[in-house]
């Protein structure tokens, strides 16, 4: 009882004043990033942002997407195809594809006229042997990907997808989104506040991919699909392909479905875009205006000056947007034309702005929360925590006297150390969060009961008030600590294995458990110490 308490009563001061500096630098910080903060935020607004809420408390929208990897490896596998055919060409080797490339590689067709050997040496010096497997069947040669390769494409295609998704999320100017892999192909998207959750779904699924592609001397437009083929034998060349598109009418001011035949290789692609913002079309109607970067713009000058007079096709994501007429050589910019609204020009540039995806994403799992229940649950946790405390405080004054208040005020700084190192970690306050805050309430009201019980024990056998205290405190320390290491523990594991909200229960759990050790048994011991400490002889304790 007679312990030094100077130093003890600066740490617990150290304690207290670091929690609350770090709650109110973490308001600051938050406010300093939200694009809607006030210039001069008031101190309430400050102590609103100190803890950063879930997608639960908040509002928003929670999106598990999968990229589909084969898309990538289509066209890793159509881009070596048309590199082989441009180096054949080069050393007067014949390479005809059988087919178009898919996920799983191509497959090359021999005639007769077919120098093997030569065309051996073509495929053993492009494609490097570690990469790609040659199975030679006869008058076909199947050429695909290796294990390694494939695994290569595909993580590849998850984390460019991520980086895509991440600008373009950025670009909506939302605060603190989540955008984290999971697995070898799953991409997961926290977006907390949006008030347009489909837009943003819009935004963030649109693939995005933009060609510029010459169309064929006889690439139509058709009405119909059999019509375009009709007018090539019934069957499109390997090097054309058939795309479904708008035809247009500027003095009728519409657009019709139709389709054209364009080339398989496209002249210029999203890659070579530098920027894009919205502008007007003919139509006086919204439209988007992109701009190539040098090596993309040289492409597009070389492609337009040799093609005047034939049309170009401006194709996004796999559909003719328009295919005007090359009128005269084009260097850098172009436009996309497509019956937009504004809402939708200016979603498609911030598409094309951010870059193209991949591969196409697939919406598996899909959860909306309103901000109205967001602010729903924020008020009816709180309002459970505070009557919760309120109840443990009435009980505890009661039974236990000026006792009682000494854990009253072992209880509030628990609180306050809660708070502040999760601002400091910048931990997330899910509403399972305010479940583990409130439980963390009642387990800390259980190690002061623990502690005063075994006070009152000791002097119910004769001890000294003094004497009963130190007592009360050793005989109770094992006890807590063995409470609260096994519920750490069981947290830790749940932050482990746990996802979302329930990682938000087990970060709130294991820090208000340990500040309830903190608090419980240090602090509460000091306040015994300066209580009683400086009396030479104290009777009775107020437990």
């Amino acid at each position: 009882m007679n312990k030094p308490i100077g130093w003890r009563v600066g740490v617990t001061l150290a304690v207290l004043i670091g929690s609350l500096g770090a709650y109110w630098w973490r308001g600051h910080e938050a406010l300093k990033k939200s694009p809607t903060a006030p210039p001069n935020p008031s101190m309430s607004e400050v102590l609103r942002n100190g803890i950063k809420l879930g997608l639960d408390l908040k509002g928003g929208i929670h999106l598990v997407l999968q990229v589909k990897t084969t898309d990538a490896l289509r066209v890793e596998a159509q881009d070596t195809l048309e590199h082989l055919k441009d180096e054949g060409t080069k050393r007067g080797v014949a390479v005809t594809p059988a087919g178009p490339a898919d996920g799983t590689g191509f497959t090359l067709k021999l005639d007769e006229k077919t120098d093997q050997a030569k065309l051996k040496d073509l495929v053993k010096s492009i494609l490097p042997a570690n990469s790609w497997s040659v199975d030679e069947r006869g008058r076909e040669w199947k050429i695909g990907f290796k294990d390694v390769e494939k695994s290569a494409i595909e993580d590849q295609a998850t984390r460019q997808a991520v980086e895509t998704i991440r600008n373009r999320v950025d670009a909506l100017g939302v605060a603190e989104p989540v955008i984290q892999r999971q697995g070898t192909d799953r991409i997961v998207v926290e977006i907390p506040g949006v008030d347009d959750p489909s837009r943003v779904k819009e935004i963030i699924g649109t693939t995005g991919l933009l060609e510029l592609t010459l169309v064929d001397d006889r690439g139509g437009p058709y009405p119909t699909a059999e019509g375009a083929r009709a007018a090539y034998g019934g069957t499109i060349p390997e090097d054309l392909r058939l795309v479904e598109g708008f035809s247009e009418d500027a003095d009728a001011r519409t657009r019709t479905p139709v389709f054209y035949v364009l080339k398989r290789a496209a002249a210029v692609t999203g890659r070579d875009m530098k920027n894009a913002r919205v502008d007007r079309d003919k139509f006086n109607q919204p439209a988007v205006m992109f701009f190539l970067n040098a090596p993309g713009a040289v492409k597009f000058a070389k492609v337009t000056g040799e093609n005047i007079n034939k049309r170009l096709a401006i194709v996004l994501d796999n559909r003719v947007m328009s295919a005007p007429n090359i009128n005269s050589q084009i260097k850098e910019s172009g436009i996309i034309e497509g019956n937009f609204t504004a809402e939708k020009a200016d979603a498609l540039a911030l598409v094309l702005r951010s870059g193209a995806l991949p591969a196409e994403m697939i919406v598996l799992e899909e959860r909306t929360v309103g901000p109205s229940l967001g602010l729903d649950s924020i008020k009816k946790g709180v309002t459970a925590s505070i009557v919760g405390m309120l109840c443990c405080f009435i009980v505890v004054v009661l039974y236990y006297r000026l006792a009682g208040v000494n854990a009253v005020v072992a209880l509030l700084l628990n609180a306050i150390i809660l708070l502040g190192a999760m601002a400091y970690i910048n931990a997330t306050l899910t509403l399972p969060g305010i479940a583990g805050f409130i439980l963390t309430i009642g387990m800390a009201v259980d190690s002061n009961v623990l502690v005063f019980e075994r006070i009152r024990e000791e002097m119910d056998n004769g001890k000294a008030p003094k004497n009963a205290i130190d007592l009360g405190f050793k005989r109770a320390w094992g006890t807590i600590v063995d409470t609260h290491v096994t519920t750490i523990s069981a947290a830790l594991f749940l932050f482990q294995f746990g996802t979302g909200p329930i990682k938000g229960f087990a970060v709130t759990l294991v820090i208000g458990l340990t500040a309830s050790v903190f608090t419980a048994v240090f602090v509460s011991h000091l306040l015994f110490d300066l209580i009683y400490g400086p009396k030479e002889r104290v009777e009775t304790l107020s437990i």
